[in-house]
């Protein structure tokens, strides 16, 4: 019986908000999570995940205790944690392709995890809104139906999606919270926005936009900056329109580390 609440399999509804109503501790964790001021996170120890990208780490890494992502409307943030050795793994998932993502976060999480010898794997799933399209309850749907498929017990801890993480202003409909935060040590999940979106963000941002169908799927519930973001990636593009020979000489990766201000530093090969 892969997803779990409070011990026991879910049966999936039709929306989220039955799911949580019929599991009081869900609906309370959501209603406190939406509650939060969000937090201003510095560069400080943190790595921030794009859209589509995936991070992993785990309390034993020295540069990095913060993962984090913002700028979510109808795109989901997920986390998975696993509670003997803390690895943690944090995804910007958009549902272009849910079926592959989900095995790639609980590989992820494995692949740190081999010899824990207690624990269990916790998921937290944020983000999306009642989009007019229905977007975001439909990645609701893959998300939950596609940890369901896993073979490994999975414990849903955190719903705040789609319908429970909307607010209606003017006969719009906006997101509540548009990112989050994780600490590694700690396992705190928070509302959180960033300034720091490195290494490379220009590059990663260039990555996305042009491997993916839209510009936006719900542009009336973009962030303020969300204009000015998609004008730089587009100039960016325009600037390196074949960025493998002038950004990657050699096919070699770009690597990077934390300085001690807490800012990546890019390194040479040589170096790693």
């Amino acid at each position: 019986m892969p997803l779990l609440v409070d011990g026991q399999r879910v049966r999936l509804p039709q929306s989220a908000v039955e799911l949580v109503r019929a599991h009081p501790p869900l609906e309370e964790r959501a209603r406190l999570l939406r509650g939060q001021s969000v937090q201003q996170v510095g560069p400080q120890g943190l790595l921030y995940v794009q859209q589509r990208e995936l991070a992993v780490t785990s309390p034993k890494d020295g540069s990095i205790s913060i993962l984090g992502s913002d700028d979510a409307t109808t795109c989901h943030i997920v986390v998975l944690r696993h509670t003997g050795n803390g690895a943690t793994c944090l995804t910007h998932c958009d549902g272009s392709d849910t079926k592959a993502e989900v095995p790639l976060i609980m590989n992820s999480i494995k692949s740190f995890s081999e010899h824990a010898e207690c624990g269990r794997l916790e998921v937290h799933l944020v983000g999306g809104f009642s989009d007019d399209r229905q977007l975001s309850q439909k990645l609701t749907h893959q998300l939950l139906s596609e940890f369901d498929k896993q073979d490994d017990d999975i414990h849903l801890v955190t719903l705040c999606v789609t319908e429970l993480n909307d607010r209606e202003e003017n006969e719009n409909h906006f997101p509540i919270i548009y990112g989050i935060a994780v600490n590694i040590k700690t396992a705190e999940i928070y509302r959180a926005s960033f300034q720091d979106r490195g290494p490379e963000e220009q590059l990663r941002a260039a990555r996305a936009l042009a491997g993916g169908p839209n510009l936006s799927t719900s542009p009336l519930a973009e962030p303020p900056h969300f204009v000015e973001h998609i004008r730089s990636t587009l100039m960016f593009l325009k600037k390196f329109p074949s960025p493998e020979n002038i950004l990657f000489p050699g096919n070699k990766a770009l690597l990077y580390k934390k300085n001690k201000d807490g800012l990546w530093e890019k390194i040479s090969s040589s170096e790693s």
